[in-house]
């Protein structure tokens, strides 16, 4: 890769608008993979830009770094991706952000009355979840988390 025409770690920070802490950060969890100058120095491919932007953006709609890095891991290294492979990842986020969508929707239809929580707090839980039966399904606000 010829240095002219890679970024430094400076350099990518200002495109992307992260510290280079946090780039360094992505770095050590396999988000982006710098190459060394003859340098030495850390040097980043230009489709990093689009990458890390992509990690911003995925961690805005709530996936884990674990979730991001699936993701990535079908886009190419060492080259630009083109639109056919942000259609494919686009395809697959959908469905995590739809089941997202659909989690929302059912805790703000039932946050009024119940989050599911099986606490057995007020009385209208007796309702909601008689007997703690949502209990039984499992830890948490099981009535909102499943559908």
């Amino acid at each position: 890769m010829p240095e002219t025409k890679s970024l430094t770690i400076g350099d990518l920070a200002k495109r992307t608008g992260l510290s280079v802490s946090a780039i360094r950060f992505y770095e050590e969890k396999g988000l982006v993979e710098p190459f060394r100058s003859s340098g030495g120095q850390r040097r980043f491919l230009r489709s990093d830009i689009r990458r890390l932007s992509f990690v911003l953006i995925a961690q805005q709609l709530g996936l884990s770094i674990g979730e991001i890095e699936g993701q990535l891991s079908g886009l190419p290294h060492g080259r630009t991706p083109t639109q056919a492979d942000w259609t494919r990842i686009s395809k697959a986020m959908r469905t995590v952000i739809d089941t997202r969508i659909a989690q929302l929707e059912r805790t703000r239809d039932r946050l009024d009355g119940c989050i599911g929580c099986g606490c057995l707090s007020l009385k209208k839980c007796q309702l909601y979840n008689p007997e703690d039966r949502a209990g039984l399904r499992g830890p948490g606000p099981r009535l909102v988390m499943e559908s």
